[in-house]
């Protein structure tokens, strides 16, 4: 059996947390936020962890040195999502079995969500599988494009959204399972021809489509993954969940 791959994006600033530690490290009911995430890739069956670190990487790599499970990667320019992914390029080369990529400031992700996600991978393989979230209020969330039969057509990010696309609930939270080979030939094809000059991985579904790859989108996120972790506010929210009980 190929092993289960996991890349965990913790190379970011912890900016609009008002924050000068990697976002990652910020605090969550007394644990850094990459802690709960690592614990749910473990518990949801990944058999293999590496973790993107950039900002403050000794900081990171130092908070984790318990956890002699944990290979590291560097990402020397925080140049987008998509870009961080291709620094693992080493790592998913040589690798044939679903590459998971997610956010490391994501603790409140389920366990249960990565094993639902790994299964559907196994029963039948495709380029992408994304995990998605039926969400109220989905501001600032990428939207979930869908045919009239249901078949997935790509993420639109709210600020290129029609005003109908808009009123979509189903989101976008940065769950993905990857085939490794068309994953590497997409993010060959993912420019930075957006606002930030990133390159994002966000992109790659989308222009897996174009090449002809399947790509399809799972609503097994659980209503608490919704909650990201944005801003000091949204902290605190999460430090509610987790004290009334909601645990990866």
């Amino acid at each position: 059996m190929p092993e289960n791959l996991a890349i965990v994006l913790a190379a970011g600033k912890g900016t609009r947390m008002k924050s000068d530690l990697p976002k990652v490290l910020i605090e969550v009911g007394g644990r850094p936020m990459i802690d709960y995430v690592l614990q749910s890739l473990r518990k949801g069956g990944m058999d293999r962890i590496v973790v993107v670190v950039g900002y403050r990487e000794e900081l990171v790599r130092q908070a984790l040195a318990g956890q002699p499970d944990l290979e590291f990667v560097v990402q020397r320019e925080q140049l987008g999502t998509g870009h961080a992914v291709m620094a693992c390029r080493h790592v998913i080369e040589p690798h044939e079995g679903p590459v998971m990529v997610v956010a490391g400031d994501a603790p409140l992700m389920q366990a249960e969500s990565i094993a639902a996600l790994l299964a559907e991978y196994e029963r039948k393989p495709a380029g992408c599988i994304l995990g998605t979230v039926e969400k109220e209020d989905p501001t600032g969330l990428g939207r979930i494009l869908r045919s009239e039969e249901g078949t997935f057509l790509g993420i639109v990010e709210e600020k290129d959204a029609t005003e109908q696309q808009l009123q979509i609930n189903e989101v976008n939270m940065s769950y993905y399972v990857f085939a490794p080979k068309p994953l590497l030939r997409a993010l060959g094809e993912v420019g930075n021809d957006n606002a930030q000059r990133e390159h994002y991985l966000t992109d790659c579904p989308g222009i897996m489509i174009g090449q002809g790859v399947e790509v399809r989108a799972l609503n097994v996120l659980q209503p608490c993954e919704a909650i990201g972790v944005n801003t000091p506010a949204e902290l605190e929210v999460v430090e509610a969940a987790l004290q009334g009980g909601v645990s990866p």
